[in-house]
């Protein structure tokens, strides 16, 4: 059965108070199901694994002007109705 809110999630990035991503996951170039079933061929999944597809429009290099984290940079991230999280940049030790 297909779950009708993997079709419309929402995810959005928030650096500094500043919205740099506000998308739908519906800009994929591949559904996330179709993600999943390609690379389900190849390896066993387990709950929990995360699958790595890329970044939505935001945050790249063509970005004007360039914007890198840096020490003391709060970043805030989430999916709506799904989950959130903080993560407060340090600098490498």
């Amino acid at each position: 059965m297909r779950s009708p809110i993997a079709k419309d999630l929402s995810l959005w990035l928030i650096v500094n108070g500043a919205t740099m991503q506000d998308v739908s996951i519906q800009i994929m170039v591949c559904s996330a199901a179709r993600v999943t079933s390609y690379l389900s061929r190849f390896i066993t999944l387990h709950t929990g694994d995360i699958i790595s597809t890329g970044t939505p429009p935001g945050v790249d290099m063509r970005r004007k002007p360039r914007r890198y984290l840096k020490p003391g940079d709060v970043v805030e991230l989430g999916i709506v109705s799904l989950a959130r999280q903080r993560q407060d940049v340090v600098a490498d030790r």
